[in-house]
């Protein structure tokens, strides 16, 4: 941060630029809604244009503040810097101790051999900085199924084998998952955060530059009253077309978007949940999550709690920073629409419940906002297709029902039918304005910068690859629209998700699934085609962009999926990115470790249990990784002897997933068993 800015004057300047954003944002969604009225009233609104005036202001929330976010974003970048945004430094500039820092990656479900060799590369290009001694890494498992947790503790028995360091790295698998994700994160904190001032929360597929640790740390340690440094993760390693398209998108368009962001909330940014290093104390203190009333999908327990536990640190006195403009922070994206969707799915439910939290007393206007950003980013999606509907009802009224000139009340003069084309046709280029040209902002930030162009492949081939995100993006966005109204629908009908793994490799989606899953989308977007083609075909040329996309839902899912086409594009210089041609070493030693990895490390019996009772050197690494219970409940000793005896009679094969739990934490159980055997 700047110090030459005295606390009053950071403030003066916030309010000042809030003062500016929200200017901007009212008058422009003022003057769209006049001109909007202006059209649907020259020949007497009906009740649906009612409803599709109130509709189109609404949905003109989001798209406006998301256009002035990424033009201030743009002028910040013009610039080369931001007076208030946070100054991230190695530590020998200043001196300034690094304060002992967790390094925690909660896992569930995960190929573990592919996880921790991401964490592995991590370790190394952080050991490579020479400021690792402050440094531990903790591998939190969710895993149930036996087998799965099992392969962990091999998987991690395997790292600490090839590292110099083995006794920085720590294993412990849960008994029970309690609140998923958040309550992972919060049992270690209870149980082992207070020998550590902060923890950097990494995902499955996530992989951080030492640097970048470093420098966090050291931010940490030089202000005390930052509680989450958010460090934006860039996407890399996507193989399908898909996969490709959703890693440039984000490269290319989202430092800009990001910059805006920070600009305008300074230090009452947002956390992510992942790839962002946080202040442990306060986080134990103040961020409990409550639970909302009634049953899921909007009650119970919080999935999406990294918004929540922002807002609460902030309520307590604390910032919260977005680090933008900073390298060394990557994750990996889904490589289908339909693992998209599905991720999706999870996160539409968790971010609905934030509408739960709108009044919550004592949060900030800027917690709020980052709330109401994460509802509208899904409950948007029905209101669009109701506005599609009603555009399409309304046209084909007014095409079907011949105009009365001469008014039932014996008027002498006819009344005209005024045409509304050039106001629509304004409306249509001013909406089109504000959805492009913030990527057109973007894309001007990245030209400007002559190791920015060469990391896109160079002018010619960064402008090639932004006409092909386009395109493809105009055809996925109308799918996702009919998701997101599946999911929003199907959540307000009480269907809850479960908090899932999420798949990693690379896969191609075939015919029957992706029939199965966009049919209904193909036939409605047919069906729309056929029917203006038929009857408004004036309109069905200002729908096609929405309409094809539905129409070509299966073609469009199959053909992204695709690893070679994926890699097509790569070849002639398209989709690509900074992070691919000049990859950081962290990067480069990422993929060779997981051009080693198999893709499972399933090996021996099937049956976790007869596993470790059958091959001395996974029991004994078993029995090294598990903390003896202090027992003393007699229910839980009587359920233990109960099912040694079932085991013994009858074998391990006849005990549940459940039942090979239990007795695997139990290293008396254990020897038991194994006496009988010998």
């Amino acid at each position: 941060m700047e110090e030459a800015l005295t606390d009053r004057r950071r403030s003066v300047l916030l309010v000042r630029r809030r003062v500016l954003f929200t200017a901007l944002f009212l008058a422009t969604v003022g003057g769209m809604s006049l001109l909007f009225v202006d059209m649907l009233q020259r020949n007497g609104m009906t009740g649906a244009e009612y409803a599709i005036l109130v509709l189109s202001i609404l949905l003109l929330l989001p798209v406006v503040f998301s256009f002035w976010i990424a033009f201030f974003g743009f002028l910040v970048e013009w610039r080369g810097r931001d007076p208030l945004a946070l100054r991230l430094h190695h530590p020998a500039a200043d001196g300034v101790p690094i304060p002992r820092t967790a390094i925690v990656v909660p896992i569930y479900e995960e190929e573990p051999l592919q996880v921790l060799a991401r964490l592995r590369a991590t370790y190394e290009s952080l050991r490579a900085t020479g400021q690792s001694d402050t440094f531990d890494f903790f591998v939190l498992s969710d895993t149930m199924d036996p087998r799965g947790w099992i392969d962990e503790e091999l998987a991690f028995a395997r790292l600490c084998e090839a590292v110099p360091e083995p006794q920085r790295f720590h294993y412990r698998n849960r008994s029970r998952n309690t609140g998923a994700k958040a309550g992972n994160i919060a049992e270690f904190c209870r149980e082992q955060g207070s020998a550590y001032e902060c923890m950097v929360v990494l995902d499955a597929d996530s992989v951080m530059s030492g640097s970048t640790l470093v420098a966090l740390a050291s931010a940490m340690a030089r202000d005390p009253h930052i509680g989450i440094i958010q460090a934006p993760p860039i996407p890399v390693n996507a193989r399908s077309l898909f996969g490709r398209l959703q890693q440039f998108s984000a490269r290319a368009y989202g430092p800009t978007w990001a910059a805006g962001l920070a600009w305008l909330q300074d230090g009452e940014g947002n956390y992510y949940g992942h790839n962002a290093i946080v202040r442990i104390a306060p986080f134990v203190e103040h961020c409990q999550l409550p639970t909302l009333p009634g049953k899921p999908p909007l009650g119970g327990s919080i999935l999406s709690h990294d918004f929540v536990e922002a807002a609460l640190l902030l309520r307590a006195g604390y910032r919260i920073y977005l680090a933008t403009g900073i390298d060394g922070s990557y994750e990996e994206s889904p490589p289908t629409l339909i693992d998209h969707a599905v991720r999706d799915r999870r996160w539409c439910q968790g971010n609905l419940q934030h509408a739960r939290l709108l009044n919550m007393r004592g949060l900030r206007a800027m917690s709020r906002t980052h709330m109401a950003m994460g509802v509208t980013s899904y409950a948007t999606a029905p209101l669009w297709l109701a506005l599609l509907l009603l555009w399409t009802a309304d046209t084909l009224y007014w095409k079907l029902t011949p105009h009365v000139y001469f008014p039932a009340d014996g008027a002498l003069f006819p009344t005209w039918e005024v045409s509304i084309r050039l106001q629509a046709t304004l409306l249509f280029a001013l909406v089109m304005l504000l959805l492009f040209v913030p990527r057109a902002l973007a894309i001007a930030s990245r030209l400007r910068d002559a190791g920015e162009r060469a990391g896109f492949g160079g002018e010619a081939k960064l402008l090639a690859s932004v006409a092909v995100d386009w395109i493809l993006s105009a055809l996925i966005a109308p799918i996702l629209l009919l998701e997101h109204t599946r999911f929003v629908i199907g959540i307000l009908m009480q269907r809850s998700v479960r908090w899932n793994s999420q798949p990693r490799g690379e896969r191609s989606i075939g015919l029957g699934e992706a029939t199965r899953r966009y049919g209904g989308a193909t036939l409605l977007g047919t069906a729309w085609i056929v029917v203006l083609a038929l009857l408004a075909p004036d309109m069905l040329w200002w729908m096609l962009p929405v309409l094809a996309g539905m129409a070509l839902a299966i073609p469009v899912a199959i053909l992204s999926s695709r690893p070679d086409l994926g890699a097509r594009a790569r070849a002639r210089g398209l989709l690509l990115t900074p992070e691919e041609l000049a990859p950081e070493p962290v990067l480069r030693r990422m993929q060779e470790l997981l051009g080693e990895t198999p893709s499972s490390s399933t090996d021996g019996p099937g049956n976790a249990l007869e596993r470790v009772l059958a091959d001395p050197a996974v029991r004994e690494l078993h029995l090294s990784l598990q903390v003896e219970s202090a027992g003393g409940d007699p229910l839980i000793e009587h359920e233990v002897q109960g099912l040694v005896l079932k085991c013994r009679y009858h074998g391990p094969a006849v005990l549940t997933d459940e039942e090979q739990r239990v007795i695997l934490r139990q290293r008396r159980a254990l020897l038991e068993l194994l006496s009988h055997r010998s």
